[in-house]
């Protein structure tokens, strides 16, 4: 959002490209976007994580893509190998093998869905709580919409700062995409203590994920380098972080950014005001996952097919596919 001036734009864009490149991630503001939209959908979401039994909204046959995802469900991948060469500070404190993850989630589908597709279980209708929430498809809907137009926005200035082809190179590529809207929830009453593992290592599966500040900190970020860094995002911010399916479509030249969710001497802190103050204990995260249109081919694009032959043509429902089974959210019999 840089008016008329074209070569402030492009300085912009340049800006978006070099710190997708060397950080895997991007903080923006978008004018758009309020810290009160973030706090009532927080607000929202607090009280459904307190209030939900983890079971009357789940959807496990449709491998948990839409609806809530209760605790010790998901599972990062295994990267053992890759924690294994990390040392000192840069090593995460994530276990190996991978646990199950101690947090909740919930999946809202955002965005028109494809008249026709090959992978109709990524693109089921939303999951709407029975009662409780009279505000719940305004809020999902206001939150999602935001979160949405926000990286078509950053994916269109990644474009143009990669000096592709067309400034569409990206977005056509979303457009009907399965975007989630997909807020985590970690009950810090009961898992908050020091060193807990709330999100263990891993990288996003989909093309750019998109979140506002969370309540609490705790959220670590590697770099392409393999330095790990502690995440702050001002007030009125977004943090973007680049996900498996950018990895794919730049042939590397973006890594899918590695990250865990850590309670930390800084959230012991948040956790103590806040039960001082008979706030809620949940760490809820205003997170949406930004899609390639699962019909869509993930191959490198230009100027980045130098390195093709490692980034082999897929289906980007045939990538998720893959990943979630590798998560453990598709328990299906697996298939190429």
């Amino acid at each position: 959002f840089c008016g008329t001036d074209e070569a402030q734009y492009m300085a912009e864009c340049e800006k978006v490209a070099q710190c997708l490149h060397q950080y895997g991630l991007v903080i923006l503001r978008d004018p758009r976007v309020s810290e009160a939209n973030n706090n009532t959908f927080l607000d929202m979401m607090e009280r459904y994580f307190e209030s939900s039994d983890g079971v009357t909204d789940a959807r496990p046959h449709y491998h948990y893509q839409v609806g809530v995802t209760p605790s010790h469900v998901e599972k990062a991948r295994d990267h053992c190998s890759k924690m294994g060469v990390m040392n000192g500070d840069n090593k995460p404190l994530s276990p190996c093998p991978p646990e199950f993850d101690a947090k909740w989630r919930f999946f809202w589908r955002t965005g028109p869905v494809p008249s026709q597709t090959e992978f109709p279980v990524q693109n089921m209708d939303p999951v709407i709580p029975a009662e409780g929430f009279p505000e719940w498809i305004e809020v999902m809907n206001m939150w999602g919409g935001k979160m949405t137009d926000a990286v078509f926005t950053l994916a269109e200035m990644a474009a143009v700062g990669f000096k592709m082809p067309s400034k569409d190179a990206f977005t056509s590529r979303m457009l009907f995409g399965p975007h989630l809207l997909a807020p985590t929830g970690s009950d810090l009453s009961k898992h908050g203590s020091l060193g807990t593992i709330l999100a263990g290592f891993h990288y996003d599966l989909n093309f750019m994920t998109i979140h506002g500040k969370s309540r609490f900190p705790g959220l670590y970020v590697w770099s392409r380098e393999g330095r790990k860094n502690s995440v702050y995002i001002p007030d009125g911010c977004l943090l973007v972080q680049a996900g498996k399916q950018l990895e794919y479509l730049t042939g590397g030249h973006v890594l899918a950014g590695f990250h865990e969710v850590v309670v930390n001497e800084a959230t012991e802190k948040v956790i103590t005001s806040r039960r001082a103050s008979g706030q809620s204990l949940w760490r809820v995260s205003s997170t949406c996952f930004g899609h390639i249109q699962s019909d869509q081919l993930l191959q490198p694009l230009a100027p980045f097919e130098a390195n093709a032959e490692l980034f082999p043509p897929i289906k980007a429902g045939h990538q998720v596919q893959n990943e979630l089974k590798a998560i453990s959210l598709d328990r299906s019999e697996s298939k190429s």
